[in-house]
């Protein structure tokens, strides 16, 4: 009998922080993702490697690895899965992978990647982590997300000092508000409206904190699209 594949040894053969190493995150994408493992399933990740504007480099700089994405292609046995990054990674080539430069500033160029795409079942938001390029993408691609898909954004309790913008809600704060208000409260009355549009979109949130630790600040946002 063959040992089943466990998603933080996948994480960890290929050096992903989503692994034990870091954030844990795949502790808890085993468990959401292994109905999915053998199913013909379309899957978005958005940053796709660490670095890039936010840390204070080139978007033009060079890229060497793909360690998430290698990570999901051996997971997800049939997935289509797109990458998106405002870094380039076109030199990757796989019959089940499609790269797309966007640059999540840009609510515009979201709109247009997401416009070449399939439905989605499954996304993950590992990108910048400004929390306005967060709730961009949100509201570009929850809508593009299957009934019964889940929609995930990362790293919540950090923000990118060279693009952050002063005075705007934290997104854990906008979710957290969903969970307790039953309403999306932004500091941005336009925003609010808009991610209001779509809360009858939305059959439920967990929000987890960093490595499950009740004491330590939000980290991971799960939304399933009802």
């Amino acid at each position: 009998m063959s040992t089943p594949v466990n998603l933080t040894d996948l994480a960890d053969r290929y050096g992903s922080d989503k692994g034990s190493s870091k954030h844990r995150y795949t502790e808890l994408y085993h468990m959401l993702f292994h109905p999915f493992r053998d199913q013909e399933i379309n899957f978005l990740e958005m940053g796709l490697l660490i670095g890039g504007p936010e840390h204070g480099e080139s978007a033009d700089r060079e890229t060497k690895d793909l360690p998430s994405i290698r990570m999901w292609l051996e997971f997800f046995t049939k997935a289509q899965i797109t990458g998106l990054d405002v870094s380039d990674f076109s030199w990757f080539s796989h019959e089940r992978f499609k790269f797309v430069r966007c640059d999540m500033d840009d609510r515009a160029n979201i709109a247009a990647a997401r416009a070449g795409m399939d439905d989605l079942d499954i996304v993950i938001d590992d990108a910048s982590h400004a929390s306005h390029h967060q709730q961009n993408a949100f509201l570009e691609l929850f809508p593009k997300v299957k009934p019964g898909g889940m929609y995930i954004i990362e790293d919540l309790r950090w923000q990118p000092k060279p693009y952050e913008k002063p005075g705007i809600t934290k997104t854990a704060a906008l979710f957290q508000s969903l969970l307790h208000q039953r309403v999306f409260e932004h500091s941005d009355p336009a925003t609010a409206a808009e991610f209001n549009s779509l809360k009858d979109q939305i059959s439920g949130c967990f929000i987890f904190q960093a490595r499950y630790q009740k004491a330590r600040r939000d980290q991971v946002a799960v939304i399933h699209k009802r």
